[in-house]
């Protein structure tokens, strides 16, 4: 890298629009959306679509909800043409989708693209020129002049065209690729030349596409771009201005969002951003982008997964898990303070009365997007013991007292420091079991629980401790302290400091939980837990849990 990259790279020039109002606005509506995938998507990749994977992505694209699709580039072989012309020929369009195809401005690949539109009850024909200064110059050797008769020429074919094929809807759009690196002036020159030739109206409006081909500025500049130039076409009333951004320098989305609030009404892009070499812009990011801001997107992502294996199959591009919205690892904590806020915030979310969502560090609800809460967190070495309670109550339905989440978190701990890995609920189950739920010295055989006649609860258990049989008794004035009596009596004295319980679940069958914290006579402190069908077994198997710790030393 050069020390003063100044001496090969300028800065992008700065827009004169002083009174620019774009900052100052919000987005409140959705665009009108355009998958590419199927066009500007396909050529990015290394293996391009076969049949089969272009009708399953186009049939997910419907189902999402878009509503304008650009299914190919008819003019580059017969497996585009033979693809889109089967899709008007066995009726698979649906009347309120309009297919979108690409052409160069040059007549021959005009003519081929209507053609494999016959038939169909709606199109878009999407004709493109460069315009820019360095596309001028060095690929094509021509001046303004030359350039903006490219574009009057290849409209004019469009028109005949779309006069020799009747039956159909004709819709037209245009691009000056290349537009955020040209001219505004000369942009606004060519599209208005463009207008004068197909003479759109009110009702059926031309598209002027303003591409961000290479992204060469900060998304500000874009919006500045996007602004003027709708400022300045001539019958404004009659364009649809839409947005093509790439992510060259990442801020893609960023750059839409911006000229969305700069005046844009539809947007061209990709599922997950797949394009030519950074990408086209993530659709699924700008819309669930609005969707966090209470904007309808006006497209359904509520099986996200659906989409993304769709798309990977479709691609052969694995998404990346931390991929807005759609990652694997994106509504997933492993850290301890994350864990612990998120815990919190799901539990204030419940106690709530209203449905506003407000929990921290998760934007939105995953279950929007049919995402489980299993996996929102995680365990490894870096979680804390809220993430790892919140694995165990998700999983098994245990809510472990706030002590009790410690101590068990210091296993989980040792055992992640050890394997050096993610731990899944098995593990931390299994880890719980051993520490918790593993039959210790102390056996219950089977006990029986009466009253005196002063009130005092009388424990009378059997149990065995190694190869002995031991029956105890003892008093309290409640069950748990007429077990500790006994255990007293038997030689092993531990001072209960806690207790909770709580049932497993609902029905005559739904076992209980109970956890005892206590003292042990040298001042340790011990945990103990029970599970059972009957809570009051299960307060007793949890005290002699923490008598089996305190007999460990």
């Amino acid at each position: 890298m050069l020390r003063d990259p100044s001496t090969k790279y300028r800065p992008f020039p700065q827009i004169d629009l002083p009174d620019r109002q774009w900052p100052a606005r919000t987005i409140t509506q959705a665009p009108r959306w355009l998958s590419t995938d199927m066009r500007d998507g396909n050529q990015a990749l290394i293996d391009p679509m076969d049949g089969e994977k272009k009708a399953r992505f186009f049939d997910l694209l419907v189902r999402l909800g878009l509503k304008e699709i650009e299914v190919g580039f008819p003019s580059a072989g017969a497996t585009e043409f033979d693809f889109i012309q089967g899709l008007v020929r066995d009726g698979r369009i649906p009347d309120d989708v309009m297919v979108q195809v690409l052409t160069q401005s040059r007549r021959d690949l005009i003519e081929t693209s209507f053609a494999s539109l016959a038939g169909a009850k709606t199109a878009i024909v999407h004709l493109y020129n460069a315009v820019s200064p360095a596309w001028r110059r060095i690929v094509f050797g021509m001046d303004r002049a030359d350039i903006k008769q490219i574009a009057i020429d290849g409209a004019k074919v469009l028109r005949d065209q779309a006069a020799k094929y009747p039956g159909t809807d004709w819709r037209f759009e245009y691009s000056p690729e290349t537009f955020s690196t040209a001219e505004l002036d000369f942009s606004v020159e060519v599209c208005a030349a463009v207008m004068e030739v197909l003479q759109p109206t009110a009702d059926k409006p031309i598209i002027l596409n303003l591409p961000a081909t290479v992204e060469a500025a900060t998304p500000n500049i874009y919006a500045d771009q996007i602004e003027w130039f709708g400022r300045n076409i001539p019958n404004r009333d009659r364009v649809v201005i839409s947005l093509h951004t790439h992510n060259d320098r990442g801020t893609g989305v960023a750059a839409t969002e911006l000229g969305l609030l700069a005046g844009a009404e539809r947007v061209e892009g990709c599922l997950l951003g797949n394009g030519e070499r950074t990408g086209n812009v993530d659709l699924v990011t700008v819309a669930m982008n609005m969707y966090s801001q209470g904007v309808d997107p006006g497209l359904d992502f509520s099986n996200i997964d659906e989409v993304v294996n769709t798309v990977e199959y479709c691609t052969g591009i694995k998404t990346h898990p931390r991929s807005p919205y759609a990652g694997e690892l994106v509504f997933t904590a492993f850290s301890g303070s994350h864990q612990d806020a998120i815990k919190k915030g799901f539990a204030a979310q419940a106690a709530r009365n209203d449905e506003l969502w407000e929990v921290p560090y998760l934007p939105i609800d995953p279950a929007d997007l049919g995402r489980s809460y299993e996996a929102v967190i995680r365990v490894n070495s870096q979680s804390g013991k809220g993430g790892v309670a919140w694995v165990l109550e998700q999983d098994r339905g245990l809510k472990l007292p706030k002590r009790l989440q410690a101590d068990f978190s210091r296993h989980v701990q040792r055992l992640a420091d050890e394997s050096s890995r993610e731990l899944g609920a098995a593990d931390i189950w299994a880890e719980f079991q051993r520490a918790y739920l593993t039959p210790g010295p102390l056996l219950l055989v089977d006990y029986h629980e009466t009253r005196s006649t002063d009130g005092d609860r009388i424990f009378a258990g059997s149990l065995t401790h190694g190869d002995r049989r031991l029956s105890l008794t003892g008093r309290g004035n409640g069950l748990i302290s007429s077990v500790v009596a006994a255990l007293a009596e038997a030689g092993t004295t531990i001072e209960i400091q806690d207790y909770a319980e709580h049932a497993l679940g609902h029905g005559t069958g739904a076992q209980a939980a109970a956890y005892v914290e206590a003292r042990t006579a040298d001042g340790r402190t011990v945990f103990g837990v029970g599970v059972d069908t009957d809570i009051a077994t299960a307060s007793v198997r949890a005290v002699l849990g923490a008598a089996n710790a305190a007999l460990t030393p």
